[in-house]
């Protein structure tokens, strides 16, 4: 069963969402947040959505403010308001009956995952697709002192993802960024942690992951896929990196006592 609806984040911002239930009902759930210029319904999030359903587990999938379907424009998001938005799914499930709560991030939602997970203590597991730990280094690393500069003076970004026109984004998002990298708030994680990352990504340095391996004092694991880039665009890499996490996620939500 999947239900299309939207809910206001703290701001009172509409944030779109679709909530995934396998048949029965279950009080067990998977929060999906996507990565940065995309959507709640991206590739990953959907498969994730079709394995874990199959095995009990509802899916909490939303758009981030001035993404897919929410409201706001783009340009004026922040890591900070990201992660009041994935609080307030969190809430939002827990409200809707939910008792065992995984959440999962790609990229620019795993760093939002990691920040959330660091200031919760009711989450079951946590599941993270090459996230991005230190964005304002990422960014720094992308496009260099000159590309930094015409970001600060025209308030436009590259297109990260590939397209070829310059997005607007306040330069904002890098101060904000500043303020949020996640190596000191992963060790308050108390939920089981796997990281997934190709070890040929273009985006998200190696030693983010490495680094962030070593914050976390729970229950953890580190998969490298051997030639996987930031997308996983081989076919092959892209089942083993969905399968490795849907296996997180059902193994410790599935363990759980309803």
């Amino acid at each position: 069963m999947e239900e299309r609806f939207s809910f206001l984040d703290p701001h009172g911002h509409r944030i779109a969402a679709i909530l995934t239930v396998p048949n029965g009902g279950t009080d067990k759930i998977s929060i999906l947040c996507h990565g940065f210029l995309s959507s709640k319904t991206s590739s990953t999030n959907n498969a994730l959505t079709r394995m874990v359903v199959g095995q009990g587990i509802a899916t909490f999938r939303f758009d981030f403010f001035g993404q897919g379907e929410s409201e706001g424009p783009f340009d004026q998001i922040t890591i900070s308001l990201a992660v009041e938005q994935a609080h307030r799914a969190v809430e939002l499930m827990k409200d809707r009956g939910y008792r065992y709560i995984g959440l999962m991030g790609s990229s620019f939602g795993g760093l939002v995952s990691i920040l959330t997970a660091s200031q919760r203590t009711d989450l079951t597991c946590l599941a993270l697709k090459c996230p991005v730990v230190d964005f304002a280094e990422e960014l720094r690393l992308e496009f260099g002192d000159d590309g930094m500069a015409q970001w600060k003076a025209t308030g436009t970004i590259p297109n990260i993802m590939g397209g070829l026109d310059r997005i607007a984004l306040h330069y904002a998002f890098y101060e904000d960024a500043l303020r949020q990298i996640a190596y000191v708030p992963a060790r308050s994680i108390t939920a089981p942690t796997v990281i997934v990352q190709g070890d040929q990504d273009e985006h998200v340095p190696l030693h983010q992951s490495r680094q962030l391996y070593e914050a976390l004092r729970v229950k953890k694991h580190l998969e490298l896929l051997p030639g996987a880039d930031h997308q996983f665009t081989k076919g092959a890499d892209f089942t083993q990196m969905t399968q490795v996490i849907a296996d997180w996620l059902i193994q410790h939500l599935s363990t759980t006592q309803s």
